[in-house]
């Protein structure tokens, strides 16, 4: 009998399984980064820089309009800073969704004592259960895996094959979801350092300024220059590492889920392999 390709019915069953992720989240994070903006800069003009926080003289009182005295490069560090937070919140409740329900390890372990039962339906509770990403290249690849072997046209290596494409697919459905934003903490986290150290010099400048006047140095430009530097260094430092940090932990847990996909996909196709 002629070997035929998987059948459109089948296509079309998968294709509404990859309509959407399991792994929600800010889909554009421009509105993030404007909101924050605009939040930092209200915030500086109104609170940093009010009256309360000087004396006459126009000298800060308090910490609050010491970070005034940081310059306009103060809002900037604080947007990127206050885009880190969000961000990073955002990807906390993004991938917990995308883990689903209960241990991933064990969803897995349970998943492939199902296969080796060839206990389909058991697995396809399971996923119901566990919810998320992994639980949906499951689901995926557990709906192909029975269309296949209900299949008797196809060849053993062209039902395989169906398997794994199907896998790759939901997969790579899941995977851009999974790593949404974390380029913008990426990016944040060298961006963050280098606009506090132009603050820094800035802030320098200044200083040496009004240290090179004529006749005695002027104390108020010169405490202003000291302090827009070491306020701008302490923001840059603090968004740098701040998304150091958060770019690394979100990575590592991506990289638990991605293994666990892979782990279980693998798992699936072999099964089928050794039982057919």
């Amino acid at each position: 009998m002629e070997a035929q390709k998987p059948s459109v019915q089948a296509g079309k069953s998968a294709g509404k399984d990859k309509k959407s992720t399991n792994a929600p989240g800010i889909k554009n994070a421009s509105w993030v980064i404007l909101i924050c903006a605009i939040v930092c800069v209200l915030l500086f003009i109104f609170w940093f820089g009010n009256d309360m926080h000087f004396d006459e003289d126009g000298h800060p009182q308090n910490l609050w309009g010491t970070v005034y005295k940081g310059g306009f490069i103060v809002p900037i560090l604080q947007t990127l800073f206050l885009t880190v937070i969000v961000i990073s919140f955002e990807r906390w409740f993004a991938l917990s969704s995308a883990k689903g329900k209960g241990s991933i390890a064990k969803f897995v372990a349970e998943v492939k004592k199902c296969l080796n039962r060839n206990d389909i339906a058991a697995a396809q509770e399971l996923c119901k259960k566990q919810k998320g990403s992994v639980a949906a290249v499951v689901s995926a690849a557990l709906v192909t895996y029975k269309e296949m072997d209900a299949n008797t046209v196809l060849t053993k290596e062209q039902k395989i094959a169906a398997l794994q494409k199907q896998v790759e697919e939901a997969t790579a459905l899941e995977m851009p979801a999974l790593q949404q934003n974390l380029p913008i903490v990426a990016t944040l986290t060298t961006l963050g350092t280098l606009v506090g150290l132009l603050g820094t010099v800035m802030g320098m400048i200044k200083s040496f300024q009004a240290l090179a006047q004529s006749g005695a140095p002027d104390s108020t430009e010169l405490s202003t220059g000291i302090s827009e530097a070491l306020i701008n260094t302490a923001f840059g430092i603090a968004t740098g590492a701040f998304a150091v940090i958060s770019y690394n932990f979100y990575t590592n847990k991506i990289d638990n889920l991605t293994y666990a996909i892979d782990e279980i996909g693998f798992s699936i196709v072999q099964t089928f392999a050794a039982t057919h």
